[in-house]
């Protein structure tokens, strides 16, 4: 077939005649770089996935809110060990402590990072109950990790499932 005047071709295949056009910028396509996606064919230069402003993970965002994770930890956990020195005598009461530590280690990571749903921060707030646990340790019993502490062991794990599925929120 010869040639038509202004006949279009596809803008990654010159030899390639097409009357498609990409759905987002107007670029000719061929069907071999065609992708289609739920609202139409569109160039592989459009069609790659965009993450949303609101999701990036800013490097300064996420060291605050490992920071302020860590802090709230600290302090957290040094109250903890001056108020409850023998966690032991607690029992079962410790997992609802450990759940209010991980609330709040959540809390505060949320109100440094304006809410942002960053993944690496879920982990930020499971470190942070981790670091509570271990300073009320050093300032109870005066090792970062006793050995006998069962109960003490079971409010980190409940605080970490509660802090990281808080903050995914």
């Amino acid at each position: 077939m010869p040639d038509v005047e202004g006949a279009v071709r596809c803008a990654r295949h010159a030899d390639t005649e097409t009357e498609l056009r990409c759905g987002r910028c107007g670029t000719p396509i061929c069907p071999r770089c065609m992708v289609m996606t739920p609202v139409g064919a569109r160039c592989p230069s459009c069609a790659r996935p965009t993450v949303h402003p609101a999701l990036r993970a800013d490097p300064l965002l996420v060291a605050r809110g490992v920071a302020a994770g860590l802090l709230a930890g600290a302090m957290l956990g040094a109250v903890w060990g001056f108020l409850l020195p023998n966690f032991r005598l607690l029992g079962f009461f410790a997992l609802f402590i450990g759940g209010g530590i991980g609330y709040a280690v959540a809390y505060a990571i949320g109100a440094a990072t304006r809410r942002r749903p960053i993944a690496v921060l879920a982990w930020a707030a499971g470190a942070g109950v981790v670091a509570a646990y271990m300073v009320r340790s050093l300032v109870a019993v005066g090792t970062p990790l006793p050995i006998n502490d069962l109960w003490g062991y079971i409010a980190v794990v409940v605080g970490v499932i509660v802090a990281a599925s808080t903050y995914r929120r």
